[in-house]
Protein backbone atom coordinates (compact mmCIF):
# COMPACT_ATOMS: atom_id res chain seq x y z
CA UNK A 1 0.00 0.00 0.00
CA UNK A 2 0.77 3.53 -0.99
CA UNK A 3 0.28 6.63 1.77
CA UNK A 4 -1.59 9.95 0.87
CA UNK A 5 -1.14 13.30 3.55
CA UNK A 6 -2.72 15.71 2.83
CA UNK A 7 -1.30 19.27 3.85
CA UNK A 8 -3.06 21.83 1.25
CA UNK A 9 -5.54 23.80 4.16
CA UNK A 10 -4.67 27.24 4.76
CA UNK A 11 -5.81 26.27 8.59
CA UNK A 12 -8.18 29.79 8.63
CA UNK A 13 -9.40 28.63 11.99
CA UNK A 14 -5.63 28.95 13.77
CA UNK A 15 -5.55 32.04 12.19
CA UNK A 16 -3.11 34.59 12.99
CA UNK A 17 -0.53 32.08 13.63
CA UNK A 18 -1.45 30.15 10.48
CA UNK A 19 -0.56 33.74 8.28
CA UNK A 20 2.78 32.38 8.80
CA UNK A 21 2.98 29.24 8.95
CA UNK A 22 1.39 25.92 8.23
CA UNK A 23 -1.13 24.28 9.78
CA UNK A 24 0.25 21.30 9.55
CA UNK A 25 3.43 22.29 11.08
CA UNK A 26 2.50 23.65 14.37
CA UNK A 27 3.56 21.74 17.19
CA UNK A 28 2.10 19.19 19.46
CA UNK A 29 4.37 18.07 22.12
CA UNK A 30 7.30 20.21 20.38
CA UNK A 31 6.48 17.66 16.81
CA UNK A 32 4.92 19.00 14.15
CA UNK A 33 1.24 17.62 14.06
CA UNK A 34 2.51 16.81 10.46
CA UNK A 35 4.80 14.20 11.35
CA UNK A 36 2.44 12.21 13.74
CA UNK A 37 0.81 10.82 10.56
CA UNK A 38 3.93 10.46 8.39
CA UNK A 39 5.21 8.21 11.52
CA UNK A 40 2.12 6.65 11.37
CA UNK A 41 2.14 5.42 8.10
CA UNK A 42 5.80 4.37 8.71
CA UNK A 43 4.94 2.19 11.72
CA UNK A 44 2.02 0.59 9.45
CA UNK A 45 4.83 -0.84 6.92
CA UNK A 46 4.09 2.12 4.29
CA UNK A 47 7.30 3.08 2.74
CA UNK A 48 5.96 5.56 -0.31
CA UNK A 49 4.32 8.48 0.74
CA UNK A 50 2.54 11.62 -1.29
CA UNK A 51 2.30 15.04 0.87
CA UNK A 52 -0.32 17.02 -1.25
CA UNK A 53 0.62 20.44 -0.78
CA UNK A 54 -0.39 24.09 -1.51
CA UNK A 55 1.01 27.48 -0.39
CA UNK A 56 3.19 26.44 2.26
CA UNK A 57 4.85 23.67 -0.03
CA UNK A 58 7.90 25.06 0.66
CA UNK A 59 7.96 25.24 4.78
CA UNK A 60 6.21 21.30 4.25
CA UNK A 61 8.94 20.07 1.58
CA UNK A 62 12.01 21.76 4.45
CA UNK A 63 10.62 20.21 7.32
CA UNK A 64 9.18 17.03 6.13
CA UNK A 65 12.78 16.27 3.27
CA UNK A 66 12.79 12.77 1.30
CA UNK A 67 10.88 11.60 4.56
CA UNK A 68 14.45 8.90 5.06
CA UNK A 69 14.46 9.69 8.55
CA UNK A 70 11.37 7.81 8.71
CA UNK A 71 12.54 5.17 6.72
CA UNK A 72 10.06 5.65 3.83
CA UNK A 73 10.62 8.03 0.27
CA UNK A 74 8.17 11.34 0.32
CA UNK A 75 6.52 12.19 -3.26
CA UNK A 76 5.12 16.05 -3.21
CA UNK A 77 2.03 16.65 -4.67
CA UNK A 78 1.00 20.03 -5.47
CA UNK A 79 -2.75 21.27 -5.31
CA UNK A 80 -3.69 24.90 -6.54
CA UNK A 81 -5.82 25.25 -4.34
CA UNK A 82 -7.90 23.70 -1.85
CA UNK A 83 -10.64 21.92 -3.48
CA UNK A 84 -12.00 19.26 -1.72
CA UNK A 85 -10.62 15.99 -0.32
CA UNK A 86 -11.85 13.80 -3.47
CA UNK A 87 -9.98 16.50 -5.23
CA UNK A 88 -6.74 15.52 -3.62
CA UNK A 89 -6.98 11.94 -4.36
CA UNK A 90 -7.98 12.88 -8.39
CA UNK A 91 -4.59 14.76 -8.66
CA UNK A 92 -2.62 12.06 -7.10
CA UNK A 93 -3.45 9.01 -9.18
CA UNK A 94 -0.43 9.26 -11.05
CA UNK A 95 1.62 8.74 -7.78
CA UNK A 96 -1.38 6.25 -6.32
CA UNK A 97 -1.47 4.06 -9.68
CA UNK A 98 -3.56 1.15 -9.31
CA UNK A 99 -2.28 0.13 -5.67
CA UNK A 100 -4.71 0.45 -2.38
CA UNK A 101 -3.76 3.50 -0.33
CA UNK A 102 -4.16 5.20 3.35
CA UNK A 103 -5.43 8.69 3.02
CA UNK A 104 -4.47 10.76 6.18
CA UNK A 105 -5.31 14.69 6.82
CA UNK A 106 -2.05 16.20 7.97
CA UNK A 107 -3.58 18.19 10.50
CA UNK A 108 -5.10 15.33 12.46
CA UNK A 109 -3.47 12.93 15.40
CA UNK A 110 -5.13 9.42 15.84
CA UNK A 111 -3.29 8.28 19.42
CA UNK A 112 -3.31 4.33 18.65
CA UNK A 113 -1.97 4.64 15.20
CA UNK A 114 -3.18 2.73 11.89
CA UNK A 115 -1.45 -0.68 11.79
CA UNK A 116 -4.41 -2.93 12.54
CA UNK A 117 -6.67 -1.25 10.46
CA UNK A 118 -3.99 -0.97 7.23
CA UNK A 119 -3.55 -5.03 7.85
CA UNK A 120 -7.62 -5.68 8.13
CA UNK A 121 -8.04 -3.52 4.88
CA UNK A 122 -5.02 -5.69 3.23
CA UNK A 123 -6.80 -8.62 4.01
CA UNK A 124 -10.06 -8.27 3.57
CA UNK A 125 -9.76 -5.93 0.43
CA UNK A 126 -13.12 -3.78 1.34
CA UNK A 127 -13.72 -1.01 -1.68
CA UNK A 128 -13.24 1.73 1.16
CA UNK A 129 -12.59 1.69 5.17
CA UNK A 130 -13.17 4.44 6.78
CA UNK A 131 -12.82 5.30 11.10
CA UNK A 132 -15.27 7.02 12.79
CA UNK A 133 -15.78 8.61 16.47
CA UNK A 134 -18.83 9.97 18.19
CA UNK A 135 -18.67 13.90 18.70
CA UNK A 136 -20.96 16.13 20.53
CA UNK A 137 -20.89 18.34 16.91
CA UNK A 138 -21.29 16.13 14.24
CA UNK A 139 -22.79 19.23 12.23
CA UNK A 140 -19.24 19.88 12.13
CA UNK A 141 -17.64 17.03 9.84
CA UNK A 142 -18.38 14.18 7.86
CA UNK A 143 -20.84 12.18 8.99
CA UNK A 144 -21.92 8.45 8.92
CA UNK A 145 -25.66 7.23 9.17
CA UNK A 146 -24.66 3.30 9.67
CA UNK A 147 -27.61 0.62 9.85
CA UNK A 148 -27.04 -2.94 10.98
CA UNK A 149 -22.74 -2.35 10.98
CA UNK A 150 -22.68 -0.68 7.76
CA UNK A 151 -22.64 2.22 6.11
CA UNK A 152 -25.68 3.76 3.97
CA UNK A 153 -24.76 7.09 3.86
CA UNK A 154 -22.60 9.86 4.23
CA UNK A 155 -22.90 14.23 4.42
CA UNK A 156 -20.77 16.34 4.70
CA UNK A 157 -20.87 19.01 7.63
CA UNK A 158 -24.89 18.40 7.68
CA UNK A 159 -27.12 21.36 9.10
CA UNK A 160 -29.40 18.59 10.74
CA UNK A 161 -27.01 15.65 12.18
CA UNK A 162 -28.28 12.02 11.78
CA UNK A 163 -26.05 10.27 13.60
CA UNK A 164 -23.07 11.83 15.88
CA UNK A 165 -20.56 9.27 14.17
CA UNK A 166 -17.83 12.09 12.74
CA UNK A 167 -15.49 10.98 9.94
CA UNK A 168 -11.78 10.62 11.31
CA UNK A 169 -9.46 12.02 8.94
CA UNK A 170 -8.08 8.90 7.96
CA UNK A 171 -9.59 6.76 5.08
CA UNK A 172 -8.19 3.52 2.82
CA UNK A 173 -9.27 2.96 -0.52
CA UNK A 174 -9.26 0.55 -3.36
CA UNK A 175 -8.52 1.77 -6.80
CA UNK A 176 -12.41 2.10 -7.33
CA UNK A 177 -12.18 5.39 -5.49
CA UNK A 178 -11.10 7.43 -9.07
CA UNK A 179 -14.20 5.98 -10.72
CA UNK A 180 -16.28 8.28 -8.15
CA UNK A 181 -14.09 10.86 -7.76
CA UNK A 182 -14.95 11.02 -11.34
CA UNK A 183 -18.29 10.73 -11.28
CA UNK A 184 -19.08 13.61 -8.25
CA UNK A 185 -19.94 17.09 -8.69
CA UNK A 186 -18.61 19.92 -6.81
CA UNK A 187 -20.59 20.18 -3.29
CA UNK A 188 -22.31 23.74 -2.39
CA UNK A 189 -19.18 24.69 -1.03
CA UNK A 190 -17.41 24.41 -4.35
CA UNK A 191 -15.67 21.41 -3.11
CA UNK A 192 -15.07 17.95 -4.25
CA UNK A 193 -16.10 15.76 -1.22
CA UNK A 194 -14.50 12.99 -0.19
CA UNK A 195 -18.22 12.23 1.22
CA UNK A 196 -19.84 12.08 -2.19
CA UNK A 197 -17.09 10.12 -3.05
CA UNK A 198 -17.52 7.29 -0.59
CA UNK A 199 -20.93 7.76 -1.24
CA UNK A 200 -20.86 6.94 -4.27
CA UNK A 201 -18.98 3.53 -3.70
CA UNK A 202 -22.10 2.61 -1.68
CA UNK A 203 -25.03 3.51 -4.36
CA UNK A 204 -22.71 1.28 -7.05
CA UNK A 205 -22.79 -1.39 -4.40
CA UNK A 206 -19.54 -1.68 -3.08
CA UNK A 207 -18.56 -2.17 -0.08
CA UNK A 208 -17.81 0.12 2.57
CA UNK A 209 -16.58 -1.02 5.71
CA UNK A 210 -16.64 1.47 9.16
CA UNK A 211 -14.46 1.13 12.43
CA UNK A 212 -15.54 3.25 15.18
CA UNK A 213 -12.31 4.11 16.91
CA UNK A 214 -11.78 3.37 20.82
CA UNK A 215 -9.05 5.57 21.79
CA UNK A 216 -8.80 9.62 21.17
CA UNK A 217 -8.89 11.75 17.83
CA UNK A 218 -8.53 14.67 17.29
CA UNK A 219 -8.74 17.75 14.31
CA UNK A 220 -6.29 20.24 14.53
CA UNK A 221 -8.58 22.86 13.60
CA UNK A 222 -9.62 24.98 16.68
CA UNK A 223 -6.97 25.93 19.52
CA UNK A 224 -9.30 24.45 22.22
CA UNK A 225 -8.09 20.60 19.99
CA UNK A 226 -4.59 21.43 19.69
CA UNK A 227 -4.24 22.32 23.68
CA UNK A 228 -5.77 18.93 24.06
CA UNK A 229 -4.17 17.06 22.21
CA UNK A 230 -0.85 18.45 23.58
CA UNK A 231 -2.18 17.13 26.57
CA UNK A 232 -3.06 14.24 26.16
CA UNK A 233 0.46 13.46 24.41
CA UNK A 234 2.10 14.97 27.40
CA UNK A 235 0.58 12.62 29.50
CA UNK A 236 2.30 9.75 27.73
CA UNK A 237 5.83 11.45 28.62
CA UNK A 238 8.57 9.36 30.35
CA UNK A 239 10.87 11.85 32.17
CA UNK A 240 13.83 12.88 30.97
CA UNK A 241 16.58 15.36 32.24
CA UNK A 242 19.43 16.22 29.95
CA UNK A 243 19.83 20.04 30.49
CA UNK A 244 21.28 21.92 32.66
CA UNK A 245 18.97 22.01 35.94
CA UNK A 246 20.20 24.49 39.30
CA UNK A 247 20.33 23.38 42.86
CA UNK A 248 17.09 26.06 43.97
CA UNK A 249 15.56 24.48 40.91
CA UNK A 250 12.53 22.00 41.06
CA UNK A 251 11.79 19.53 38.58
CA UNK A 252 8.10 17.64 39.02
CA UNK A 253 6.35 14.39 37.43
CA UNK A 254 6.41 13.59 33.67
CA UNK A 255 9.01 16.18 32.68
CA UNK A 256 11.51 16.16 29.18
CA UNK A 257 14.45 18.91 29.69
CA UNK A 258 16.45 18.34 25.85
CA UNK A 259 20.11 18.63 26.40
CA UNK A 260 21.16 22.02 26.11
CA UNK A 261 17.95 24.02 28.17
CA UNK A 262 18.59 25.63 30.74
CA UNK A 263 16.44 25.96 34.22
CA UNK A 264 17.26 28.24 37.04
CA UNK A 265 16.10 29.04 40.61
CA UNK A 266 12.14 27.83 38.74
CA UNK A 267 9.60 25.42 39.38
CA UNK A 268 8.62 22.92 36.64
CA UNK A 269 5.83 20.89 37.00
CA UNK A 270 4.77 18.20 34.41
CA UNK A 271 3.75 16.78 31.94
CA UNK A 272 6.11 19.42 30.39
CA UNK A 273 8.16 19.34 27.65
CA UNK A 274 11.28 21.89 27.38
CA UNK A 275 13.39 22.13 24.43
CA UNK A 276 16.99 22.49 23.20
CA UNK A 277 18.15 26.04 23.86
CA UNK A 278 15.82 27.45 26.25
CA UNK A 279 16.39 29.33 29.26
CA UNK A 280 13.94 29.08 32.21
CA UNK A 281 14.84 31.54 35.09
CA UNK A 282 13.13 32.35 38.35
CA UNK A 283 9.61 31.07 36.82
CA UNK A 284 7.13 28.11 37.06
CA UNK A 285 6.19 25.83 34.16
CA UNK A 286 2.95 23.89 34.85
CA UNK A 287 1.65 20.92 33.57
CA UNK A 288 0.46 20.14 30.04
CA UNK A 289 3.06 23.29 28.68
CA UNK A 290 5.45 22.76 25.51
CA UNK A 291 8.46 25.01 25.19
CA UNK A 292 10.52 24.87 21.96
CA UNK A 293 13.87 25.73 21.31
CA UNK A 294 15.79 28.60 22.58
CA UNK A 295 12.76 30.69 23.89
CA UNK A 296 13.41 32.14 27.47
CA UNK A 297 11.13 32.74 30.08
CA UNK A 298 11.83 34.57 33.00
CA UNK A 299 9.94 35.96 36.20
CA UNK A 300 7.06 34.57 34.55
CA UNK A 301 4.16 32.01 34.92
CA UNK A 302 2.85 29.48 32.30
CA UNK A 303 0.50 26.70 32.31
CA UNK A 304 -1.62 24.79 29.67
CA UNK A 305 0.17 26.63 27.05
CA UNK A 306 2.37 26.08 23.66
CA UNK A 307 5.32 28.73 22.76
CA UNK A 308 7.18 28.30 19.70
CA UNK A 309 10.65 28.78 18.92
CA UNK A 310 12.77 31.84 19.90
CA UNK A 311 9.75 33.31 21.99
CA UNK A 312 10.39 35.32 25.41
CA UNK A 313 8.16 35.59 28.14
CA UNK A 314 9.27 38.01 30.99
CA UNK A 315 7.97 39.92 34.20
CA UNK A 316 4.38 39.18 34.39
CA UNK A 317 2.44 39.52 37.29
CA UNK A 318 -0.66 36.75 35.92
CA UNK A 319 -0.09 33.41 34.76
CA UNK A 320 -0.33 32.41 31.15
CA UNK A 321 -2.72 30.00 30.43
CA UNK A 322 -4.76 27.76 27.40
CA UNK A 323 -2.20 29.85 24.98
CA UNK A 324 -0.49 29.19 21.78
CA UNK A 325 2.06 31.68 21.19
CA UNK A 326 4.08 32.16 17.93
CA UNK A 327 8.08 31.91 17.12
CA UNK A 328 9.85 34.88 18.20
CA UNK A 329 7.10 36.50 20.19
CA UNK A 330 7.96 38.92 22.95
CA UNK A 331 5.86 39.33 25.64
CA UNK A 332 7.13 41.63 28.30
CA UNK A 333 5.23 44.30 31.75
CA UNK A 334 4.60 47.59 31.30
CA UNK A 335 3.09 49.57 34.02
CA UNK A 336 -0.53 48.96 34.76
CA UNK A 337 -1.50 45.15 35.36
CA UNK A 338 -4.58 43.49 34.13
CA UNK A 339 -5.89 40.62 36.62
CA UNK A 340 -5.25 37.74 33.80
CA UNK A 341 -3.79 37.03 30.42
CA UNK A 342 -4.83 34.54 27.55
CA UNK A 343 -3.05 34.68 24.02
CA UNK A 344 -3.07 33.25 20.72
CA UNK A 345 -0.46 35.11 18.89
CA UNK A 346 1.37 34.38 15.10
CA UNK A 347 4.98 35.04 14.62
CA UNK A 348 7.21 38.08 15.10
CA UNK A 349 4.56 39.72 17.56
CA UNK A 350 5.21 41.51 20.72
CA UNK A 351 2.95 42.40 23.23
CA UNK A 352 3.91 45.32 25.95
CA UNK A 353 1.49 44.69 28.98
CA UNK A 354 1.11 47.32 31.39
CA UNK A 355 1.59 47.23 34.93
Amino acid sequence: MKGLILSGGKGTRLRPLTYTSAKQLVPVANKPVLFYGIEAMAEAGIREVGIVVGDTAPEIQAAAGDGSRWGLRVTYIPQDAPRGLAHAVLISEGFLGDEPFVMYLGDNLLNKGIGPFVRQFEAEHPAAQILLARVPDPQMFGVAELQDGRVVRLVEKPREPKSDYALVGVYMFSPEIFTSVRRIRPSWRSELEITDAIQDLIDRGLEVRPHVVDGWWKDMGKLEDLLEANRLILDTLQRRVEGEVDEESRIEGKVVIERGAVIERSVIRGPVIIGAGARITQAYIGPFTSIMGDVKVRDAEIEHSIVLEGSEICGLASRVEDSLIGKNVRIHRMPVKPSAYRFMLGDNSEVGIRW
